[in-house]
């Protein structure tokens, strides 16, 4: 593929409507490899999509930026004369966050000092991603679930009514029995009441949300609650457009993270949002991807999960928490499935610190 000559390297931000095919501007930015032009001086002449995604930065702010101040000291390892090659590097990017990845650059023979950058990120060491597709077997599960939470709170019903009975004809030591008799009951019975939350296989109604409306009542229902004299921060992408979704359950999703990272840590919460191009989930029915670009974090500054359950959070009953019943992640997997999203758990960052990234598909623009 040539690069045009005369002038300055440029990827496009768009096609020609006139194009009968695709050019060199959409194939590049098509790619899904960070790629930048860096000119003679060191700095940021152009780059594509994925660069743009990779550093977490718009387009027009990575223009003119030194290289070196994008991707740290790593730059000092590329030459500009000659093809070289950098394997599994470490980059410290502008928003502090540390990437592994593989590193090239190729100078360009007809300018001189001119070269192209591409960046190979290595997937995180620490990434638990889920799509929550629940097909088949999964099918067959949720309805046995169903069926014996129904079968279950039949005989629980008839205890506490016995316990109550006898409650009111004993003496106060046997009360006390009685009353624990009933409790427990109860405990249960609460706990059979969320596994039905998974029982329900009805699709969701799903209509345009703005996202950082949900997000300010859940942090609200947070502050007033669990998290009552806590900082949650927000760091929003006010541009952002809507999501599609159902809104309570985008508030039970984001309650039940900011409830995971209050107990994980008494250091601040974050809330963050931003717009990430070219994220797609194949479809379950094999028709084509869905796109979903709309990302919203819950950040804590606890420490992770153990490294025998990080790859297990999203299962039911799976939890460090002694108190715990291990069902509000499998929960958050379950809705976010419903929406047709992703929810990844990583360790970003230096210090590290716990990611929970939800990957929502965007509103149909009004026509």
């Amino acid at each position: 593929m040539a690069l045009p000559r005369g002038g300055l390297i440029r990827f496009g931000r768009r096609a020609s409507a006139e194009a009968t095919e695709p050019g060199s501007a959409e194939l590049l930015n098509a790619l899904p490899v960070a790629m930048l032009a860096v000119d003679p001086a060191g700095a940021i002449a152009d780059a594509n999509i994925a660069g743009e995604t990779l550093l977490n930065l718009a387009h027009a702010a990575v223009l003119g930026r030194p290289l070196r101040m994008l991707i740290g000291s790593a730059s000092d390892l590329l030459t500009r004369d000659t093809p070289c090659a950098a394997y599994d590097v470490e980059l410290v990017l502008p928003d502090g966050r540390r990437q592994r990845v593989d590193l090239m650059g190729a100078p360009l023979a007809e300018r001189p000092g001119w070269m192209v950058v591409t960046i190979h990120p290595h997937a995180p060491a620490h990434l638990v991603a889920r799509s929550g597709s629940r097909v088949g077997g999964g099918l067959s599960a949720v309805g046995a679930a169903a069926m014996l939470a129904h079968e279950i709170k039949n005989p629980l019903s008839g205890i506490r009514g016995a316990a109550q009975l006898l409650e009111a004809s004993t003496e106060e030591g046997s009360a006390a029995l009685t009353r624990l008799i009933r409790d427990e009951v109860d405990r249960v019975a609460a706990l059979i009441d969320r596994m039905e939350g998974f029982t329900d296989t009805r699709p969701l109604t799903m209509t345009a949300q703005n996202i950082h409306a949900v997000l300010d009542r859940a942090r609200e229902v947070a502050l007033r609650g669990f998290a009552s004299g806590r900082q949650i921060r927000e760091v929003y992408d006010p541009s952002l457009p809507a999501v599609l979704g159902h809104h309570d359950s985008l508030i039970q999703i984001l309650i039940n993270l900011m409830k995971n990272a209050a107990e994980a840590s008494t250091g601040p919460i974050t809330l963050r949002t931003a717009y990430r191009h070219g994220v797609s989930l194949r479809r379950a029915n094999g028709n084509g991807r869905r796109q979903l670009p709309i990302e919203v974090c819950v950040i804590d500054e606890g420490p992770g999960a153990p490294a025998g359950i990080a790859d297990h959070l999203f299962d039911p009953f799976v939890t460090s928490k002694r108190s715990g019943g291990g069902l509000g992640l499998a929960l958050v997997d379950k809705h976010v499935a419903d929406h047709g999203g992703i929810v990844e758990y990583a360790r970003e960052g230096v210090p590290p610190r716990t990611v929970f990234r939800l990957l929502l598909p965007r509103a149909a623009d009004p026509a």
